[in-house]
């Protein structure tokens, strides 16, 4: 009869020893054998006619190494049903130093597997009232007109006049440097800075050597990166020779009817007053969405890094090593492991206070979620009536299950920071667009 045996190895990590004898095997042999000279194929002998002898000699090791370690996963399963302890993963086989296998002499034989053993845990930042700040970005006039502006733009058209005049020019280029070409255009005020004031009122043809020893440290990075496609270090010491190959200006669009149009089909806007109200709305909209995304990472940031949670080290790296169809090396795993251990942790404290809060999601929550994208995608409002088409689609969407899951847990996972919002008691402050872009992040973020 086979025995399980369970011991300690390490923190929070565990091994399970199963021990086989002949009967926890032989029976599965004899039979997975029988049913082997059933079907095999071998010249000379007809299926099913092959001397049971003779398979026996030619594959019965290997049919009783596969029966061996069957049993030995099937008892590791039965003892972890039976004892239900809470763990990682699976377990994971040790390595064995040899599995010497004899159908004429059927033996004892032992395996070692490994398993991690989830950690009991309080997430005490909870506990740490007003330490969140929802950040709600103020849409006022300033806002309005900077989008207002954008959207003239982006409908604009490009001229190209004789000479660089505005800082909003384009700067069509080329660089020639180690005998290649790049080419690049940005605005004026954008350009090398050991160029700008030269190129003021330069035609195409312009030419200049530049060293780009003398660019700053920021906007050296910024050019190997966008123009040369190389490593900043590589560029040390070179020059390169700018050539202005054309000038570009953009002429915004006026505001009239026709961009009110474009830009928001269907609305039948006719003045500027009804088009900024229109916008306003829309980027309040915007607004929202990033003043909650902010705080969702901030919160998710905060409980995983201030949660102190003990994790079985060994035993993740070990599965992370053997997990995948090849072996990873210790290089590999040492690489991923940080990243992982950080998700891990957010999916320890996700369930334990899904659980906790009782967060559910109905299906009929789901579809209406996906058909108010669907309707808000296609520009129908809510008094609109419904296209005809909308009814087959969602038929077809409920039987997607990996968008039926991506809205899934997107609900879930908003009505599960809506509540640690509400637990912490998240302070809320005022703070205009700008205000909110230079708002530095308490953590790194993943």
């Amino acid at each position: 009869m086979a025995i399980v045996t369970r011991s300690n190895i390490g923190n929070l990590h565990d091994k399970l020893t199963v021990k086989l004898s002949k009967e926890d095997y032989f029976g599965a042999y004899e039979k997975a054998l029988k049913n082997y000279s059933k079907n095999v194929n071998i010249p000379g002998f007809r299926k099913g006619m092959v001397p049971a002898g003779m398979v026996k000699k030619m594959y019965g090791n290997s049919i009783m190494m596969d029966e061996i370690l069957r049993a030995a996963n099937k008892e590791v399963d039965q003892y972890l049903q039976k004892e239900q302890p809470s763990i990682f993963a699976q377990p994971i086989a040790m390595p064995l130093e040899t599995l010497n296998v004899d159908v004429n002499n059927p033996a004892e034989f032992e395996f070692d597997f490994e398993i991690g053993l989830k950690p009991d845990f309080e997430i005490t930042p909870l506990q740490h009232k007003g330490s969140i700040t929802r950040y709600n970005i103020i849409i006022d006039d300033k806002l309005i007109d900077l989008e207002v502006d954008n959207i003239q733009k982006r409908a604009g058209t490009i001229e190209n006049p004789e000479t660089l005049e505005n800082d909003t020019d384009i700067v069509y280029a080329s660089y020639e440097l180690d005998g290649e070409q790049y080419e690049d255009a940005v605005s004026l005020d954008k350009a090398p800075s050991v160029l700008k004031e030269a190129l003021k009122g330069q035609k195409a043809g312009f030419t200049q050597e530049i060293d780009l020893d003398a660019l700053a440290a920021e906007e050296l990075d910024e050019m190997a990166a966008n123009v040369f496609k190389k490593d900043a270090s590589s560029l040390k010491g070179k020059k390169a020779v700018f050539t202005l190959t054309k000038v570009g200006r953009l002429i915004p669009r006026e505001l009239n009817e026709s961009l009110f149009e474009e830009a928001f089909p269907g609305q039948g806007i006719t003045t500027e007053e009804a088009f900024r109200d229109l916008l306003k709305q829309e980027i309040g909209k915007e607004g929202a969405r990033l003043t909650n995304e902010k705080l969702q990472n901030e919160i998710f940031e905060t409980l995983v890094h201030e949660t102190k949670i003990e994790l079985p080290v060994a035993f993740l790296k070990s599965w992370i090593k053997r997990s995948g169809e090849q072996i990873k090396t210790d290089e590999e795993v040492e690489k991923e492991y940080p990243s992982f251990e950080h998700q891990l942790i957010w999916t320890l404290i996700s369930d334990k206070l899904i659980k906790e809060y009782d967060i559910k999601v109905s299906m009929d929550e789901v579809l209406a979620d996906i058909k108010t994208k669907v309707l808000t995608y296609f520009g129908v409002n809510g008094s609109d009536e419904e296209p005809e088409w909308m009814a087959e689609y969602m038929d077809k969407m409920s039987k997607d299950t990996k968008t039926i899951d991506e809205a899934y847990r997107k609900l879930l996972f908003d009505k599960l920071f809506s509540k640690i919002a509400e637990v912490i008691e998240v302070k809320e402050e005022q703070v205009t667009g700008e205000e909110f872009g230079k708002i530095p992040n308490k953590y790194h973020q993943h």
